[in-house]
């Protein structure tokens, strides 16, 4: 398992220090996805700390963006671990997969494709937990849950199209309700029969 040097730091780190970093980090997820060129002092000032905060820890925009990327992907493999892929039952894991995915979305809003692009070693992990993924909806297609014909990379995509629509487009929705949703839609369709 990966190991992030930002969670090593926390544990040495003051709780107000904790607090901080987080804040930063969270902040400039949030701002950095609504605008890439989002200045340091406006997501210190955002953060509600010092803009010397910010700088002692993140030389550069691109520092806080290679953070909050690896904030994000410690997350997502929290996620994949937790919903038991490849252990559970399809629908369970799916559900569970779905349920826990849809806040790291919203907590961390960056764009992957960006990630891929800035960080080599961030492209390689994000590439390895998406081959997780695609061996999930590959055993979903073997054990008939989804129609036959059917190409996985397809439902795939389809699956990452509803986690992103019920994370962004319905921010109001509670996090069991999409995976609800996105679970009956991904499996069932919206046609009637």
């Amino acid at each position: 398992m990966h190991v992030n040097p930002i969670d090593v730091t926390l544990g040495s780190m003051r709780a107000d220090a904790v607090r901080n970093l987080d804040a930063v980090l969270r902040t400039g997820a949030r701002l950095l996805a609504e605008d890439p060129a989002t200045s340091m002092s406006t997501i210190a000032a955002e953060a509600g700390v010092d803009r010397r905060t910010v700088y002692r820890r993140f030389p550069t925009r691109e520092a806080l963006l290679a953070a909050v990327f690896q904030a994000k992907l410690d997350s997502s493999e929290r996620v994949l671990d937790e919903a038991r892929l490849v252990e559970a039952p399809v629908a369970v894991a799916l559900h569970r997969y779905v349920e826990t995915i849809i806040p790291v979305s919203r907590q961390w809003p960056v764009d992957t494709r960006r990630m891929m692009r800035a960080d080599p070693a961030a492209s390689a992990r994000r590439e390895q937990q998406s081959a997780r993924l695609d061996r999930f909806v590959q055993r979903a297609s073997d054990e008939g849950l989804l129609r036959p014909g059917i190409p996985v990379a397809w439902a795939r995509a389809t699956l990452d199209h509803l986690v992103d629509t019920a994370a962004h487009r319905f921010p109001g929705l509670d996090p069991p309700q999409a995976a609800d949703l996105v679970v009956d839609t991904l499996l069932n369709g919206l046609g009637g029969r």
